[in-house]
Parts: structure tokens; C-alpha cells; sequence
């Protein structure tokens, strides 16, 4: 029996359909246990259908906040009563704060990135970057890197529409004053991928292209000439560790320690909430031997029971 629960204990959690694979509770639980936080955190099945409801019960029972995964990330952006700047430029929210009543949300899935960039050295700050693909995850790194600082982001999509979509958010960001020079191309226009990426600082592909099963193997990057010892090739895929993308820049000239799988954004996008819930910074060094213990331990590992996959 857990005894430190008691009638002042807050309540929070995940939201999202299917839920019970979530490694949210996990990641929380230690991170409160380790600063003494009197939080609990658990996982709540929920619908697109359910958000208006869910988000009334966040307030009645004053929960303090909760992550959000698919498929509700644009429904609760479209029920806020106030957007962050990137919340609002993308149209989704993945991360609930709830102020006495008053329910903020955020976009944390570009921070992770972002984050996961610094804690191997690497900041975006004045960096020319390449972006493979222009999803909801692909949307969420984008705005970061401008509102962190990017030189400039060059996105490549296979589809137009969808990458009309992205346009749009980049023309808003410039309404906004967001200096950041943003460029969007066909993936089909691949010697101009190619050169784009030969002369760029970093390389993400935020698509789903080598991920395991369905594309494993696979790389949108053809032209090995590309890589070359100062580029920095983040790949968000977490399944496989190691992608196709990976060990071909690592084969073709980029510094081993320049080469980061995604693995590290699912703990620095929860670190980037736990900041937003608590004030705190989420003791990531301490978080990252617990889990590896629990790995050990035959637990599963924490891309394996993630919530968030690109979309």
C-alpha cells in the first residue's frame, strides 16, 4: 500500500486512446517521489468525443495537469482557455495546466527535440535546418527551432497540401515577427533535398520513413556525398535505436556523437512539462538510471511503451 497518498494529494495524468501502454506514469511518478512532490500520476482513456467532459472533470476536481496524446491533440487545443505561442501556431496541445480553473496548453513535442539537442551539446541557436517531413510532429519542431533561435528551417514533404499547411504556420510566424527565414519544398525536388542538406548545420527527418516495421530499412536521404563531419542528423524515429538514415551518415563522414536517435526526445518533451507543472527541472540524469535499471530488470523500455510516434 502506498501510504504517502492523503487528502492532499493532486491528482494528475495522461489523456489519449489506447492509454494503457503509457510511459507517462512511470516518467512522472519518479520525477514527483524524487522531489517529494505530494502528486499522483495516472492514465485516463479518453476520445476526441470526451475531451469537453474531460477537461470539465480537470477543473471540478482540480487536477493540476495533464499530458495529451493521440487522437486528442487538436480537440483540447480547440477547447483551451489559452494557447502557448507554438500551441497555438500548430493547432494542437499536448501538455494541460491548470490554473484554479484556468486550463493553458502547450506543445512540448518540438521541445523534446530541441532539448534532446542540448543535452548532447548541440545547440539550434543561428543553425540552418533541414526538416524531413511536415506532420504534427514535424509542425511541432519546426516552430521550436524558430522560436529558439533558428537561422532558418528548409522543410521537405512528399505531400502538397500538407505542406501548404506548414506554409501557412510559417507565414503566421512571420506575421509574428519570429525571425526565422523559412523555406518549403516537394521531397520530389531531391537534388535540391540534397544540396539543401549538404549545406545545412542540421539534418531532422520527423517522417515516418525507417521506422520499424512497416519502413524499416528505408532513408529519404539518397545522396551519401551529403553528410560530412560538421552536419548533426537527428532522426525522431525511436524504433529502430538506430535508423537507416543513422548509420548511413555515421558510414559517410558525420562524427558518431553528431548522430542522435529519438529515444532522448520522449524524456526531455516530458521534461519540458514537468517544467510547466511543477517549476522544476525534471531530474533527467537521475530519471535515465532509474529507467535503465528497470530495463535491466526485464521492465519494458520506454520507447516501447511511448505514446507519442510520428505523425
Amino acid at each position: 500500500m502506498d501510504t504517502r497518498i492523503s487528502g492532499k494529494t493532486r491528482l494528475m495524468g495522461v489523456i489519449g486512446t489506447p492509454i494503457r501502454h503509457s510511459g507517462s506514469p512511470v516518467m512522472y511518478n519518479f520525477c514527483f517521489d524524487y522531489y517529494g512532490i505530494d502528486c499522483v500520476y495516472l492514465a485516463f482513456d479518453c476520445d476526441e468525443s470526451q475531451v469537453k467532459e474531460t477537461l470539465a472533470a480537470m477543473r471540478r476536481l482540480n487536477i493540476r495537469g495533464a499530458n495529451v496524446t493521440m487522437p486528442c491533440k487538436q480537440e483540447v487545443a480547440r477547447n483551451m482557455d489559452r494557447l502557448s505561442p507554438a500551441a497555438k501556431l500548430i493547432g494542437a496541445v499536448n501538455t494541460i495546466v491548470n490554473d484554479n480553473g484556468v486550463l493553458t496548453g502547450h506543445m512540448t513535442d518540438g521541445m523534446g527535440v530541441v532539448l534532446d539537442l542540448k543535452d548532447h551539446g548541440i545547440s539550434i541557436v543561428g543553425k540552418n535546418i533541414v526538416l524531413l517531413g511536415a506532420g504534427g510532429a514535424a509542425m511541432a519542431v519546426m516552430v521550436q527551432c524558430a522560436l529558439d533561435g533558428a537561422k532558418s528551417v528548409t522543410v521537405f514533404n512528399r505531400g502538397a497540401q500538407t505542406l501548404a499547411k506548414a506554409q501557412k504556420i510559417g507565414e503566421r510566424m512571420m506575421e509574428e515577427g519570429i525571425p526565422c527565414k523559412m523555406e518549403y519544398h516537394l521531397l520530389a525536388e531531391e537534388q535540391l533535398m540534397h544540396d539543401a542538406i549538404r549545406g545545412a548545420d542540421v539534418l531532422i527527418n520527423a517522417t515516418s520513413v525507417g521506422m520499424r516495421p512497416m519502413q524499416e530499412g528505408k532513408s529519404l536521404v539518397t545522396d551519401m556525398t551529403v553528410f560530412h563531419e560538421e552536419l548533426v542528423v537527428y532522426d525522431v524515429i525511436y524504433n529502430p535505436l538506430v535508423t537507416k538514415l543513422m548509420s548511413d551518415a555515421m558510414t559517410n563522414g558525420c562524427r558518431e556523437e553528431n548522430v542522435i536517435g529519438g529515444k532522448g526526445m520522449l524524456l526531455w518533451q516530458g521534461a519540458g512539462a514537468f517544467k510547466l507543472y511543477t517549476g522544476l527541472d525534471m531530474p533527467a540524469q537521475e530519471l535515465k538510471a532509474f529507467l535503465a535499471k528497470r530495463e535491466a530488470e526485464g521492465a519494458p523500455a520506454l520507447a516501447d511503451i511511448a505514446e507519442n510516434v510520428p505523425y
